[in-house]
């Protein structure tokens, strides 16, 4: 509940535990006035109001509460691609050092045969390559 202070005429303040009291004492009806019914309306009224806050309150946080799910599990899903995407890394980081040690063993061992031969594989391919691109560039394609 809401705890409300006021002050009297002499200075000192009292708590008041509900806002909804009434100035003889009651809570919700003032007898002297002959207003009972008003006072009566009007609590119903802030009560409905409540009530409807309240249930809008659950509604978002229910809301919220499967938003938070939803991010959790894409979290996890993100992730799981990421361990898979780092294990991919690894294999291939590891192939490629087997491919330079091997290459660099056949270079140590062998003589310069091997390089010259490799050599005119890669200037065959490049010069392939060219070729492909102008032929292709020529025909209109």
């Amino acid at each position: 509940m809401h705890q409300r202070k006021t002050t009297n005429g002499s200075g000192h303040s009292s708590t008041s535990s509900n806002m909804y009291r009434s100035s003889s004492g009651g809570y919700g009806r003032d007898v002297e006035g002959g207003s009972g019914r008003y006072n009566d309306t009007n609590a119903n009224i802030l009560e409905q109001q409540n009530n409807e806050r309240i249930y809008e309150l659950s509604e978002q946080v229910s809301r919220l509460k499967g938003l938070t799910i939803d991010i959790g599990n894409e979290v996890r899903e993100q992730n799981s691609l990421l361990d898979q995407m780092g294990d991919g890394f690894q294999s291939t980081r590891d192939m490629l050092q087997g491919s330079l040690a091997r290459i660099g063993v056949m270079l140590d061992t062998s003589s310069g045969k091997h390089m010259c031969y490799m050599v005119l594989f890669v200037v065959f391919v490049v010069v392939f390559l060219y070729w492909m691109m102008t032929f292709k560039g020529q025909s209109g394609a």
